[in-house]
Parts: C-alpha cells; structure tokens; sequence
C-alpha cells in the first residue's frame, strides 16, 4: 500500500529564494523515490517576491502541489507600510493558516496522508500543522531547523509568546522535533526535557551533488584575488561594518588595491546602508554590491571564486548558515567572521577550509584577511588544499534525505 505525505512549506518553488528551500525540495524528492505518494501544501505564488520557473526543474515528477490563497501582510496587505499588530502573528503570512487549513482538510478528505511534515522558518507552517494535527490525529513531524523564540527574538513580546506558544504545542504534540544544528537540538531538548529522546532528531542541511558535478570552474588570469559572499547580509545578525573598517585600514596600509583584490557582496540585501558605507571608507573600487541570480548561476559564481566569505554573529551559534555546506562543496579557503565556539566554525573546522576570526572585531579581520590571502596564494597549504572530502560527502542532499526517510518510516512503524 502505497504510503502518503503532506508537507507543508511556504518556501517551494518556483520561489527563488536562500539556499533554505532545497532542504524541503530534497526531502520531496527522496520521498517520491521511495514510492510515496507526496503533496505539498504551499502559498499561492503571489506572495513569492521573486520567482524563477527553473527551479521547477528540481522537483521530481509526480509530486503534487496544492496552494492556498495567501497575502504578505506587509507587503500586500498594508497601508502605507502600515497595519494591525494582530495582521502579523505569528508572521507576515497570517493570512495564509486560515486558507492552508481549509485546503489541507479538503486534501485529507480526499487523500489522507499517513503523516504530515511541516518545515520553518515560516511559523505559520508549525500553525497550520499543528492544527490539522488536531483535527485529524495524523502524525506530525515539525521541521524547525533552527531555534524559534531565542532570548530577544522576535523582538515584539507577543509574537515572541506565539512562538513559544508553537513550540510548546509542537513539544507536546509532534511525533518528531527535527534541528538542522547539534547546538539547536541540545538548546530544545533542554527547553523541553519531558519529551522522549527517540522524538528528537537532528537533520543537517547540505548541497546537492549533482548540481555541483554540472559545473566547471572558470578561474580567473588576471591575478585579482576575487572573494565571495553569496546571499544575504542581515544587518542584525551578520552586520559587515568591521570587514568594511579593516579593509579600508589594508587599503589605506597599501596591504590591498582594487587591481589585487575584490570583495562581492552577491544579493546582500540593505544595498542602501552598505554602500553608504563603503562610499564612507573609500572602498568602492575594493567591494561589489552585486544583484542577485539563479541559484544554478550563483553555484558557478561560488565554483569560480578563489575564496567565500561567511558571516555569522555570535547570538546565531547555534545555526549553520544552509550556504555552508556549499562553501565546503565548493572547495574553496573559506573567510569565517564567527564565533569559534558556534555550530558554522565547528563545521568549517573540521573541515579544514577556514580562517576565523570574530565578526565583531576589525583588528582580527583584519590579521584575518591577510593570512587568507597568502593562503590562497599558497594552495598547497594544507588549509586551502581539497577538504576532506569523506567528511564532505556525508553532507551530500541525497544522503541527507535518504536518511530522513528511514526515519519518517519508523514513526509510521511506531504509530
């Protein structure tokens, strides 16, 4: 008897979006692979900012996909960028749960899944699972990936209740509690002692192989050393004021020039805040606030690039940026402005791929940034050789997934 999945995700394609969204599409896919039936439950494409018919391509055939009517409520739901706190709770896609649940009920009427499978960083997803849970008793695994409600996230005091309030409801209710980081999956099962060990697992993100067996590396011969940093740049959490500041403190030391050296910041994000400061320090010829592209485009950019950059703060150490694992995938020296004792420095660490230093601090960057340059200079360096690529292999999508699976199926065994 063919078994049946929901899988609740805002994130699908064609959204184009963060490396985030494969994590789902992978696990779709591994699914269908191994003869389930597979639905997704997705928004209405509306809601997407931006989309790019190409990623249909990585969803396998047969997987179906039904979406709800949704609106982003700031964005199409606003007056003047203004709306009622209760428009938002627990996130912008409120709008979506009332539609979602409505559909996924008509869905399990028609075609009753064996399990339901919801995934963040879209709160409203654990929602609409939660609910349907409630409804109709089918077993529920709740993709968190990361933390939810952390020490002064979200910032307003009610949503950050209504984050607690799903994860309460997911510790009780869910037949499993998935993290992407051993830093989360620790943190929560901290949090919620009561729940039984065998219901928490830990599922890390990765990178997908075949893609990356498509690409063929274009180095430059100019001999500018070009570093990389693909995806966004938050302001809160990967803030790149103390890069900025040492590399205006290499330039003005002669350490660096615009013909040696080039930084691109690729779908940053706050374009207008970072150039302001770039125009500020006098580094316009030295770092590149560029647009962004299709993922498979931003592989190769990846591929290309003599080093990647990473930014993580310090209040994330228990999240892995999903573009790590591509970094290492990629098999470039990696530059990780982080925090020594988090998840991402871990990774990279045993990895042997990265140089350190805290991204708070324009004195180490800036000792940083030298000895990264010398390394990619110096590519028998054991630190930019090839990593290990053993370790690596184990963070392969396909794996991953595969994986996962197995153990989607023991819950089934146990129910």
């Amino acid at each position: 008897m063919t078994k049946k999945v929901l899988l609740i995700a805002y994130h699908f394609p064609p959204v184009a979006v963060s490396s985030g969204v494969h994590r789902i599409v992978s696990l779709a896919n591994a699914l269908k692979q191994q003869d389930w039936d597979v639905t997704i439950l997705s928004a209405s494409e509306r809601t997407y900012e931006r989309t790019d018919a190409r990623t249909l391509d990585e969803v396998q055939a047969g997987i179906r996909v039904i979406r709800a009517l949704a609106f982003d409520t700031s964005r199409q739901l606003s007056v003047k960028g203004k709306y009622f706190q209760w428009m938002a709770l627990p996130d912008n896609l409120q709008s979506w749960v009332v539609f979602a649940v409505l559909r996924g009920l008509a869905h399990i009427a028609a075609n009753r899944p064996n399990i339901i499978i919801s995934t963040y960083p879209i709160a409203s997803a654990h929602l609409i699972a939660a609910i349907l849970n409630r409804l109709t008793g089918i077993p529920w695994v709740a993709d968190f990936r990361d933390p939810m409600a952390q020490p002064g996230y979200p910032s307003d005091p009610i949503k950050w209740k209504f984050f607690k309030w799903i994860e309460k409801t997911a510790a009780k209710r869910a037949a499993q509690l998935v993290f992407a980081t051993p830093g989360a999956l620790q943190e929560y099962q901290h949090r919620y002692p009561e729940v039984a060990q065998e219901k928490w697992l830990l599922v890390t993100n990765g990178y997908n192989e075949k893609q990356y067996a498509e690409l063929v590396p274009h180095p430059k011969r100019d001999g500018k050393i070009r570093v990389l940093h693909s995806g966004l740049v938050y302001i809160s959490e990967r803030n790149p004021r103390q890069l900025f500041e040492a590399i205006s403190r290499l330039k003005n030391d002669n350490q660096i020039t615009g013909q040696n050296f080039e930084l691109t910041l690729r779908a940053s994000g706050h374009e207008e805040t970072y150039s302001s400061w770039l125009n500020e320090l006098n580094i316009e010829d030295l770092v590149r606030l560029a647009p962004p592209i299709p993922y498979r485009e931003a592989l190769q950019e990846m591929f290309d690039a003599d080093g990647l950059l990473l930014l993580q703060g310090d209040g994330c150490n228990q999240q892995i940026p999903a573009k790590a694992y591509e970094y290492l995938r990629a098999q470039k020296p990696v530059l990780a402005l982080t925090d020594k004792s988090g998840d991402t420095a871990k990774l990279l660490l045993e990895s042997d791929v990265a140089n350190i230093a805290p991204l708070n601090d324009a004195d180490e960057i800036y000792k940083a940034i030298l000895d990264f340059i010398e390394k990619i200079k110096q590519p028998e360096n054991p630190v930019t050789g090839a990593p290990n690529l053993s370790h690596i292999e184990c963070y392969s999508r396909e794996n991953i997934s595969t994986k996962w699976v197995r153990d989607i199926n023991d819950i089934l065994a146990k129910s």
